[in-house]
């Protein structure tokens, strides 16, 4: 990045100074594994947007982020922040009408790690990176949870970066951030991304094979990556979330477009008042929210547990 850039990213995260007494829930609407449910992200018990309004730092000085997770280990549901909704819920991604669920690709079993996205980043589908040579996904930066303790949908855990993947997929850029939550017990002996396989020997080498795989049973090819499938250290992950929140301020402050030809994003937030999406909480897009309604999940159909044996598949 260059110094404008850095100063003007450092005034920016001064802006978005979190508080770290800030208290995250979740507001469930609906039943599990059908297409009305959502999750919506709650503050102190009010409705918050976790692509905009959560802060991607948590403790600036110590390194320690925000990640929301979407998809908790070992579940196959793909559930992911709904750009397109107001104060992006968390809802399961649909194609061709019907909910979509990962394969289990054997010898793994749904999501082999907490898998979720930074808050305040952004995949900016109009920037070429220089050296995957792809554009961005449209998407929050991806990130990959490696801790013990298995997440729910909705979460907000505090974590440390250990570095980052480059999967191409369909085309674009699709970083994947490899992370732990703060509060592991092997957290303070991981501090990049070398320290993954001196600790979880084999789990940087699976989650490659995971992402190159997953698409296989549903009948495309498999995917590649940058850098040969090389795990990038913490230094680079770094730079890459730098570069996705300066995009995402781009993005929040109008200067790149929400709305274009190929997508609409909701830029909708209760916290940054300069922005073109601020929303106050007495307005009817704010108060007319749904109240919470969970109900208990909807069967899922028994072929979503199959295994698929995959010939490329590497064990």
């Amino acid at each position: 990045m260059s110094a404008i850039a850095l100063r003007r990213l450092s005034h920016h995260l001064r802006h978005f100074a979190p508080s770290t007494m800030a208290q995250y829930s979740t507001r469930l609407i609906g039943a599990p594994n059908t297409l009305e449910h959502r999750v919506y992200i709650e503050q102190n018990g009010q409705v918050v947007s976790p692509f905009h309004d959560i802060p991607l730092f948590a403790d600036q000085n110590n390194g320690i982020l925000n990640m929301i997770v979407e998809v908790p280990r070992w579940t196959n549901a793909k559930m992911e922040i709904s750009k397109e909704e107001a104060f992006n819920p968390i809802k399961q991604d649909v194609k061709k009408g019907r909910l979509r669920y990962v394969r289990n690709c054997f010898p793994h079993h749904g999501y082999i790690w907490n898998y979720g996205a930074f808050p305040q980043t952004w995949e900016d589908p109009q920037q070429t990176h220089p050296e995957t040579k792809a554009k961005g996904d449209n998407d929050p930066l991806d990130v990959c949870e490696i801790g013990e303790q298995v997440g729910y949908v909705g979460q907000v855990k505090q974590v440390k970066v250990l570095g980052i993947m480059a999967l191409l997929d369909e085309g674009e850029t699709d970083w994947k951030v490899i992370v732990i939550d703060v509060r592991d017990p092997l957290a303070s002996r991981m501090n990049d991304i070398e320290d993954v396989e001196r600790q979880l020997p084999g789990l940087i080498r699976a989650t490659n094979e995971w992402f190159r795989i997953y698409k296989i049973p549903d009948g495309k090819p498999e995917n590649n990556f940058a850098f040969s499938g090389e795990a990038k250290n913490k230094k680079y992950a770094t730079e890459i979330i730098h570069e996705c929140h300066e995009a995402w301020r781009r993005l929040i402050s109008g200067e790149s477009p929400a709305k274009t030809p190929s997508y609409d994003i909701s830029i909708r937030n209760i916290s940054i008042p300069n922005s073109p999406g601020y929303t106050r909480k007495d307005d009817p897009a704010y108060t007319g929210l749904p109240a919470d309604s969970r109900k208990p999940p909807a069967p899922v159909d028994p072929s979503i547990s199959k295994w698929f044996y995959i010939a490329s598949a590497q064990v």
